[in-house]
């Protein structure tokens, strides 16, 4: 931001600590933690946070951890926290110390069994147990140092380093770096690959552009082991955001390439259909032997993503050589400003064998602008403490909160954050999490953000392809008093005497998903519109939810003989099993005031049909107001190429026939729909409206 600096942001962000800590009546160090791995999870640089707060005095730490089946590694974070009132210095000695601590809890939980000198109730015992319980399940250890200091200059990068049969490579997020972060407008930090360091004089290809062309694509033939050790060396960070999360919800190994690469590894680029990626930039060098690729700056594969796990899979698991394998890769390179638009053509048309899954639902689809459109347009009761109502912001795309405020002075700022209150932004995988609890099954929001999310997108996809006009002005109140409850949720399970601290997420979850469980079989709902009107819940709800939280919290506490870990067992169908076993109890546990507050399903039902209609006239309207923004000379050109390429059926030539008469002849908002659907079959087809 133009006013804004590394010290604001030090100073927002511990301000924002404090508040969470008090809204949710954390420790500060805890909250500060889930600011940070928030950060990173929102950004995709972790699949996934699971805290876990474990300090010895025998040297060793742990504050948090990731199991990556997909990429059979293993996420540690250690945190360095102490509440300073201003920005210091991370020193070099610190640096090695705490990964010291971190590197201790580890490798004594491998060698010598740490979990059995630890209490069952220990914080660290679960954990311990997994580790060594499931230490030939991944090769590699990515160890995340998380400080609220300034790294030193004087520190170089960290090399990877070797422990047994595992990887373990070192990853440091400072002050500056979550600066950057963030106000590079969300965009994660670009992954650059240096080709000439993997291969002799890099990768040779050939262009496939036109020195005339707006942008550049080049085919290369990739050697197997290289994109496998990419893959094992960035993981996920190597796919797409969209790609990453349809591998996640679909993370099995492909039988066929397995099959092809154990047995045939020579006929792997006969077989397999090859990759296709984009780049921010890729540098070339003619040499007489022709171009070769040096290096490719935020390299990133949009369709292919089962193709290269694969590889590693099978290398790592199967110990087969990919000597033999070569992939074929088609290369593009992107302009940044025009990415949005780009990258999720080049998705969807080069995955058009998954028609509905993750990889269609980007930031700029229609359901998250249409949400987008809500969050900027409605506006709710003020905040605790405040005078004047505000509005609550939806971030479909990551950074813009911050990027809103980018060019504001102070006092501008100040005006935004009146009207947008920080506590009141909300994300696409925070609105998964809200409405997957009541919705879907619970089991994925304890699945991390980034698989819940890609189960999310996976069933609006589908419904928005059936009925977009069920995600109306309702569906987003309700999906804001969804918000209120589950932020609420967190911090009334915080709050009870029974609480010691740890699982609160799944907690929380099942909690909800279980009232939920409940409300079905009653074939009841909650009011949502009236804790969409008050912004709040009633007494009755706040002591319904303790009482459900307490039983969830008994239960997912007392795992099956041989599972240690409560977090590992609440991702588990049989944890949901065994809790809706419990949902018929509910009615006896619950107050008669909690259950009186609930509402028929059958009583909104004139609500929805009502809020679909309005949505439907909204629709035609801005379809109407957008086909007058167009001249009618563009509308001429489209019909006179359209019909020369026959490409427009009788009813829709008629129609563009009309609107070749604008202003003197307004088309319906009916008709207005179907125009701007000819301009993207005319898209499609090659025409090339004039601007």
């Amino acid at each position: 931001m133009d006013n804004f600096t590394l010290e604001d942001f030090y100073h927002d962000l511990r301000q924002n600590a404090f508040a969470g800590s008090e809204a949710r009546q954390d420790f500060l160090e805890a909250e500060f933690l889930l600011s940070l791995t928030g950060e990173l999870e929102g950004a995709g640089v972790i699949d996934g946070f699971e805290p876990c707060h474990y300090k010895a005095p025998r040297g060793m730490r742990v504050d948090g951890y990731w199991f990556k089946e997909e990429e059979s590694a293993l996420d540690l974070f250690v945190l360095d926290f102490e509440n300073r009132d201003s920005l210091k210095t991370l020193t070099q000695t610190d640096l090695k110390s705490i990964f010291k601590r971190l590197e201790n809890f580890l490798t004594i939980s491998i060698d010598k069994n740490l979990y059995l000198d630890l209490e069952e109730t220990s914080p660290g015992y679960g954990l311990s147990k997994d580790i060594s319980d499931r230490q030939n399940n991944y090769s590699k250890v990515n160890l995340y140092l998380l400080t609220e200091r300034n790294l030193s200059e004087r520190i170089k990068v960290l090399d990877e380093i070797q422990f047994h049969h595992w990887t373990l490579s070192y990853h440091v997020w400072d002050m500056s770096r979550f600066f950057k972060l963030q106000t590079s407008k969300g965009a994660k930090e670009d992954l650059v690959v240096d080709f000439s360091e993997l291969c002799d004089g890099g990768l040779q290809c050939l262009p496939a552009h036109l020195n005339s062309a707006d942008y550049e694509s080049y085919l290369l033939v990739m050697p197997g082991d290289i994109l496998a050790g990419l893959y094992g060396k960035y993981g996920a960070r190597l796919l797409e955001q969209n790609v990453r999360c349809f591998l996640q919800a679909r993370g099995n190994v492909n039988k066929g390439m397995r099959a092809t690469i154990m047995n045939d590894p020579e006929m792997f680029f006969a077989y397999n259909n090859g990759i296709t990626a984009t780049a921010k930039e890729v540098v070339t060098e003619l040499t007489p032997r022709g171009i070769f690729v040096k290096q490719i700056r935020d390299l990133q594969i949009v369709n292919g993503g089962q193709t290269t796990a694969s590889l590693f899979h099978t290398n790592k698991k199967d110990r087969a050589g990919l000597g033999q394998v070569f992939v074929q890769m088609k290369l593009s390179v992107v302009d940044e400003e025009k990415s949005e638009e780009v990258v999720p053509k080049i998705s969807e048309y080069a995955n058009t064998q998954n028609k509905v899954n993750a990889a269609d639902f980007f930031s700029n689809h229609p359901f998250h602008i249409r949400m987008e459109e809500f969050s900027r347009r409605l506006w709710a009761r003020p905040v605790p403490g405040a005078l004047s109502e505000s509005k609550w912001f939806y971030e479909r795309a990551r950074g813009q909160y911050a990027d809103a405020q980018t060019k504001l002075t102070q006092a501008g700022r100040k005006k935004f954050q009146v009207e947008y209150p920080k506590q009141r932004m909300f994300t696409k995988t925070d609105l998964a999490k809200f409405e997957n609890v009541w919705d879907e099954h619970p089991k994925w929001v304890n699945h991390g953000a980034q698989k819940n999310f890609a189960k999310y997108a996976e069933r609006i996809g589908k419904e928005w392809e059936k009925a977009p006009d069920s995600f109306n002005e309702f569906y987003y109140k309700r999906a804001i008093a969804r918000a209120i409850l589950f932020r609420r949720t967190e911090k009334i399970i915080s709050g009870q005497s029974w609480y010691q601290g740890g699982y609160r997420a799944n907690i929380v979850a099942y909690s909800l998903a279980m009232i939920s469980e409940l409300c079905k079989a009653k074939k009841v709902t909650f009011d949502f519109m009236q804790i969409w009107k008050d912004q709040e819940l009633t007494p009755a709800i706040i002591g319904a939810v303790a009482q459900v939280g307490k039983l969830v919290s008994d239960e997912i506490s007392e795992p099956p003989t041989g599972i240690s870990n409560v977090s590992e067992w609440c991702k588990k169908d049989a944890c949901w099993t065994r809790l809706k076993d419990k949902v018929s109890a509910l009615d006896e546990l619950l107050p008669k005031q909690f259950m009186s507050e609930l509402i028929s399903s059958s009583s909104i039902s004139e609500e929805v049909k009502e809020a679909k209609k309005t949505q439907k006239v909204d629709n035609g309207i801005k379809a109407q107001v957008l086909v007058l923004e167009i001249s009618n000379e563009k509308w001429k050109f489209v019909l006179e190429k359209g019909s020369d390429k026959g490409v427009f059926s009788p009813m829709e030539i008629d129609i563009l026939t009309q609107a070749t008469k604008i202003p003197n002849k307004i088309p319906s908002e009916k008709q207005s729909i179907i125009l701007l659907e000819t301009l993207k079959k005319a898209e499609i087809e090659g025409i090339v409206v004039p601007q």
